[in-house]
């Protein structure tokens, strides 16, 4: 788990390495946790501050919990998708370090809903917004596990081989366990449509995800991983402030 928490967040882990997170990343949806918790933390200041801004400081502090590894996936996904032509010039796009157009566009449309549904989740309630926050985090490591379980990366030298090769077996089962389950309980307590939600959510972006890389991409590969859970958040805080 320490390896696991040293790839997928900023906390400095000694002697963790990619082969230790890849044996361990059927565990993932427990990354969302930790990853969580300053999120959590930054919302209850909504009971001091204007919504907006305890939203803003909330969704800031889980993004960077991750090390912003995963909004990095966004913008590059969104670059290589608006590329017009073979999956071979996507692919190259999608390693390119530049950043166009693309990669500003699918910011908007990954964080400014984000962040309009977390705010609408703040005026309402701060306690069950930090409960909303956790199953999100949650749900969105679970749509990147659902990724890696399924999903062919689309070259030998992706960041995501180690990780698709260890969801074999065992690891697999645990891990589509652990992502169809966890995010539904932890939203039990805020009711029926919100537990329905944070189930279905995660396997159906997954699905979307990897239906869209095959044809773009020919496969997955990191950036595409981390995309998936970073939209899977935002559909599912987007759906839960329509419970609310």
């Amino acid at each position: 788990m320490r390896a696991l928490l040293s790839f997928f967040t900023v906390l400095p882990m000694r002697g963790a390495t990619l082969e230790g997170a890849a044996r361990r990343v059927h565990l993932l949806p427990f990354v969302g946790v930790v990853t969580a918790l300053p999120g959590m933390f930054f919302v209850l200041s909504g009971y001091a501050l204007p919504p907006g801004v305890a939203a803003t400081l909330t969704l800031g502090a889980i993004l960077l919990a991750a090390g912003f590894h995963h909004t990095d996936g966004v913008m590059d996904v969104g670059d290589a998708l608006m590329v017009q032509g073979t999956q071979a010039r996507r692919r190259e796009v999608l390693k390119d370090a530049q950043v166009g157009v693309g990669a500003v566009g699918a910011l908007f449309l990954v964080y400014a809903p984000s962040l309009a549904a977390l705010v609408a989740l703040v005026a309402v309630s701060p306690v069950r917004a930090a409960l909303m926050i956790l199953a999100s985090e949650v749900a969105a490591r679970s749509a990147m596990l659902l990724t890696l379980a399924f999903g062919e990366p689309t070259e030998g030298t992706s960041s995501s081989v180690p990780f698709v090769s260890a969801m074999r077996g065992s690891n697999r089962t645990a891990g589509l366990v652990l992502s169809l389950v966890l995010a539904p309980l932890i939203s039990l307590p805020l009711g029926g449509l919100p537990a329905i939600a944070a189930f279905v959510v995660a396997p159906l972006v997954a699905l979307g995800a990897l239906w869209g890389a095959n044809g773009a991409f020919g496969g997955i590969n990191g950036d595409v991983a981390g995309a998936t859970g970073e939209v899977a958040r935002a559909v599912l805080l987007v759906l839960l402030s329509a419970t609310m």
